[in-house]
C-alpha cells in the first residue's frame, strides 16, 4: 500500500530529479556548456548512423527533453520508464566506447532510480485511483446511433 505520508516527498523529489535533469542535459546537447557531449558517443555506434556526432547529440537532446517533460506531466509513470530505459541504453552505448565505465555505472544506478519512480507512481496511482490507463478504461463510450 502507498503510505502517502512517508512516500509523497521522496516520490516528488524523484519526479523533479528525473524531470529536470533530463531536460537540462537535453538542452545542453545544443550548447555543450556542461561538457562536450560527442566525446561520449561510441565510434562503433557512430559508424552506423547516417549523420554527424553533433546531429546525433541534438537528437539525443530532443529525446531527453521529451522524456523529462513526460515525467513532469501527468504521464509520470510512462516518463519514468522511458527515462529508465533511455539511461540503460546510454550505459550500454558507453560500454562500447571502451571508456567511461564510471559514467555507465552511474547511468545504470540512475536507471534504477527512474524505474523506482515508475513503480512508486504505480502504487500512488493505485492508492488514489488515478491511473491514466484506468481513466481511459473508465471513460464512458459514446453511443453510436444508426
Amino acid at each position: 500500500m502507498f503510505d502517502e505520508a512517508r512516500l509523497e516527498k521522496p516520490w516528488l523529489f524523484l519526479r523533479l530529479a528525473f524531470g529536470i535533469i533530463p531536460i537540462v542535459a537535453g538542452l545542453d546537447k545544443f550548447t555543450n556548456l556542461l561538457t562536450h557531449w560527442t566525446q561520449y558517443l561510441s565510434p562503433l555506434l557512430q559508424r552506423f548512423l547516417p549523420f554527424s556526432a553533433s546531429t546525433t547529440m541534438h537528437i539525443v537532446g530532443v529525446v531527453e527533453i521529451a522524456a523529462g517533460i513526460l515525467v513532469l506531466s501527468h504521464w509520470v509513470r510512462v516518463g519514468a520508464y522511458v527515462v529508465s530505459a533511455w539511461l540503460v541504453c546510454i550505459a550500454l552505448q558507453l560500454l562500447t566506447t571502451g571508456h567511461f565505465f564510471d559514467v555507465a555505472a552511474r547511468d545504470l544506478v540512475m536507471a534504477i532510480g527512474a524505474f523506482t519512480l515508475g513503480r512508486l507512481t504505480e502504487a500512488r496511482e493505485a492508492a488514489h485511483g488515478t491511473s491514466t490507463t484506468s481513466r481511459r478504461r473508465a471513460a464512458p463510450s459514446t453511443p453510436v446511433h444508426a
